[in-house]
């Protein structure tokens, strides 16, 4: 049995949540979820946006799904902090071309691999005479972390090239180590471990931001610092339909969480109409982070058949369908694979 911790947030959380959960039935996998609070209702009611139970609740999970929380200004991220507490250093997000979805390129399968423990997100920041600055840290030891984890999952996933993304004609220091950091271990760690066969190159964020629109199939796994990546992926997003088709997975040694990449959209919050499949495809990530492959496998196709029918989808995809009601026709699709 796989014990798993639900955050369902505020806004559309929710409502995605219980859609996720609802497919989850029909696999033949036991679970266990105990549900924990964050976000801005948790703040209202309790004046903090990430209670110290939730986050114990987290690291003794199996797995977190987390589903979105509403920024509240001048208080700590419920998300952010869950990262660091959990030493999730590691954020992966699929870029992923799916049929009946309104895309601008139909066939894009490309993963970036995001830092997510450093960089401009460090929360270093402090006021001066003139305004404020915010230091960027990088370390040799998170840039070769995580360009081991894109090796991984570049293998994995039967990819042959893997980018660096990086400012290190600009920012010689930071960005300097990351692509010392990666060039160190593509020219050892690669070899250890037999990924030889994978191709790696570099590029710099500016160029590569232009690539993702113009020519985006050049890349294949890329590998980047937190804040770049973070803003590469929102991009990538746009290209295959929005942020309510793409997932994420924030992994570490030890945890994992799940959550779709977009915001808690309070605006439609409560109406029954937010698009499940970013927060279906993170239950995807998470199957597989369980070693529940063949599980995930069939999700995502009953997802993906769901979409490409086109009958039962939400109106921001062109149907007619709440929220649950596209969950439940996933559901069905699940039991006739």
């Amino acid at each position: 049995m796989h014990k798993i911790t639900v955050i369902p947030g505020d806004g559309i959380g929710p409502e995605v949540i219980q859609a996720a959960i609802h497919t989850l039935d029909a696999i033949p996998v036991e679970f266990s979820f105990q549900e924990a609070r964050a976000g801005n209702s948790c703040f209202e009611d309790t004046g903090t946006t990430i209670p110290d139970e939730t986050i114990k609740m987290a690291k003794n999970s199996d797995a977190t799904l987390f589903g979105a929380v509403t920024t509240v200004p001048g208080q700590k991220s419920a998300i952010i902090t869950l990262r660091k507490k959990l030493d999730l250093y590691a954020n992966l997000r699929p870029i992923k071309s799916y049929p009946g979805v309104k895309s601008v390129f139909n066939d894009l399968d490309l993963l970036i691999v995001r830092e997510n423990s450093e960089g401009l997100y460090s929360g270093i920041e402090k006021f001066t005479n003139q305004g404020a600055t915010a230091m960027r840290v990088i370390t040799r030891k998170a840039s070769e972390k995580i360009t081991k984890i894109a090796f991984q999952e570049a293998y994995k996933r039967g990819k042959t090239r893997l980018t660096a993304v990086h400012k290190a004609n600009v920012l010689k220091k930071t960005d300097g180590i990351f692509r010392e950091s990666f060039w160190k271990v593509a020219k050892e760690y690669g070899k250890i471990n037999g990924y030889e066969t994978i191709e790696v190159d570099e590029v710099y964020v500016d160029a590569a931001a232009m690539f993702m629109v113009t020519k985006p199939h050049r890349f294949q796994v890329m590998v980047t610092t937190n804040l770049f990546g973070d803003i590469l992926s929102d991009e990538g997003a746009g290209l295959v339909g929005g942020l309510g088709m793409v997932p994420s997975a924030n992994i570490g040694d030890h945890n994992g969480l799940f959550e779709p990449v977009h915001g808690s959209a309070p605006d439609i919050a409560g109406k029954g109409v937010a698009n499940p499949t970013a927060m279906i495809l993170s239950v995807v990530l998470m199957l597989q982070f369980l070693k529940e492959n063949r599980e995930a496998l069939k999700l995502e196709q009953s997802l993906l058949n769901v979409l490409k029918e086109g009958k039962s989808v939400t109106p921001d995809l062109g149907g007619t369908s709440t929220t649950m009601e596209m969950a439940q026709a996933v559901k069905d699709n699940y039991q006739k694979i």
